[in-house]
Order: structure tokens, then C-alpha cells, then sequence
């Protein structure tokens, strides 16, 4: 399995890449960004094509120690 988050982006195309949480482009290369945290039992993760898509993004997140 090739983990598109993997900085060497080795095998990761369009179509196999995660989609950005905030426009739906293909987060890959050099501006992709991963949010992640625990939601009870569970990972989280939001992938984002560029920082200014992460930046927009409406963090859906639980507030913290809440």
C-alpha cells in the first residue's frame, strides 16, 4: 500500500491522492498539509491541497478539553 501522505510521493496520482477538505483538488506535492486528531476511538485525518486551503478551512474539530 502506498501512503499518500508519504513525502517521497511514490506512486500517488490524481486519482489515487486524497481530496483537499476545502476545494476538492487533489491534495499532492509540496502543499499538501494533513490535519489529524482523536475523536474518541477513532483517527481523524483532512487533507488539504495548499496552506491558503487549510488556512479557509472550517475546522470541524472538537475544541479542546471539551
Amino acid at each position: 500500500m502506498v501512503d499518500p501522505t508519504s513525502e517521497l510521493e511514490e506512486d500517488v496520482d490524481e486519482e489515487s491522492a486524497p481530496s483537499c477538505a476545502a476545494c476538492g483538488e487533489p491534495a499532492l506535492g509540496t502543499g499538501h498539509r494533513t490535519v489529524t486528531w482523536v475523536d474518541g476511538d477513532d483517527v481523524v485525518h483532512r487533507h488539504f491541497c495548499s496552506e491558503p486551503c487549510r488556512a479557509d478551512w472550517d475546522d470541524e474539530r472538537p475544541a479542546a478539553g471539551g
